[in-house]
């Protein structure tokens, strides 16, 4: 049984009960909902509304999370109670099979901006890569029978990732709450297993790469002499060292915005080792007047040391031009296949590039 939700109010020193009422309309619920998913206790952007499904019902509320999973919200309303158990498992074997693209565009229509600019409004960056790789489903009520909580916890066990969440509606004079209470322990971990959807993971053109170009490094020096570069650990290193030749990059300065595009014309190689073209003759980088810092402390191991790529630039801005947008891809890994189509689609406009280039 969930948690029993009691509320007093004190008058003085004599506590007095209040005591729950129903909504004033089946659908208040469902717009508090609508206005504010975090009264599920998670953060949670809705993404659709009475979703129409292929089977002529329409799902009640569809939300995503900051990692990407899908929750589907099933208001109990007037159903029967087991009928609205049987719902959302229905619902749920639909929503595990939407794509990456599918999510997008129910959320598009829905939401009436860009996906990707209202995930980073909630969640404080751009969606992951992908999407709907877990699901969660949540039955809304005020109350559920035993048997229906019965089932529930049982489906649970063999890891369905089912909850259901109870509200209960208190009027106090000319105030009124909400109060809030989970069948299971903790909407924090509704289940410890979860249910893994078939891969929704964007498609790669097998071109496009991510850049992040920060630190001590100056844009100035790679803008100059046509590099890119990263170092000073494993976790830094081992991805810049992973551009192919040939690779377009998209250069991005970190907390700034993206910069510039080019094309790798080489091999990454070890700082010391970096040469680049001036006058059209070919000198050490080491020995250029650098605005930046490239040299580490501990820089005796390939790991530690910064490696520079080789870059002929198609299309670069100064810094203080960069460009930036709510919703653009932007990670911590030092470089990294950019599948995102949403900002593929912002910077070819932004930096006037065709698919030939």
């Amino acid at each position: 049984m969930p948690v029993e939700m009691r509320m007093w109010r004190i008058d003085g020193q004599q506590p007095r009960p209040l005591t729950p009422a129903a909504l004033p309309t089946e659908n208040e619920l469902h717009e508090f909902l609508k206005r504010d998913p975090s009264l599920l206790g998670i953060p949670l952007l809705v993404i659709g509304s009475e979703v129409p499904t292929p089977y002529g019902k329409r799902l009640d509320l569809l939300a995503i999370d900051g990692d990407g999973n899908l929750h589907v919200l099933e208001l109990k309303r007037d159903k029967t109670p087991r009928e609205v158990v049987a719902q959302v498992l229905d619902y749920g074997s639909w929503v595990s099979t939407l794509s990456r693209d599918d999510v997008i565009d129910i959320a598009d229509r829905y939401l009436g901006q860009k996906f990707e600019s209202a995930y980073e409004e909630v969640f404080g960056s751009a969606p992951p890569d992908e999407l709907n790789s877990e699901l969660q489903l949540t039955i809304v009520a005020s109350v559920l029978d035993d048997s229906s909580e019965r089932i529930v916890t049982y489906l649970r066990t063999f890891g369905v990732p089912i909850n259901a969440v109870f509200f209960t509606y208190i009027e106090d004079e000319d105030r009124r709450y909400l109060a809030r209470s989970w069948l299971a322990a903790s909407v924090d971990a509704p289940t410890s297993a979860k249910v893994k959807s078939t891969s929704k993971r964007a498609p790669w053109n097998g071109r496009d790469w991510y850049v992040a170009f920060g630190g001590d490094r100056s844009w100035e020096d790679a803008r100059r002499f046509g590099f890119v570069s990263a170092g000073g650990g494993k976790f830094y290193s081992q991805t810049i060292r992973a551009l192919p030749k040939e690779a377009r990059i998209w250069v991005y300065i970190p907390q700034t915005g993206y910069v510039g595009v080019g094309t790798v014309t080489g091999p990454a190689v070890r700082f010391a080792d970096a040469r680049v073209e001036v006058d059209g003759a070919s000198v050490s980088l080491a020995e250029q007047p650098l605005l930046g810092s490239y040299m580490h402390a501990e820089a005796a191991t390939e790991d530690a040391d910064e490696w520079v790529v080789p870059v002929r630039w198609i299309k670069v801005v100064p810094e203080s031009q960069a460009y930036r947008e709510k919703g653009l891809f932007a990670n911590q890994n030092s470089a990294c296949k950019l599948r995102q189509e949403f900002t593929l689609d912002r910077l070819a406009e932004r930096f006037g590039i065709h698919d030939d280039q």
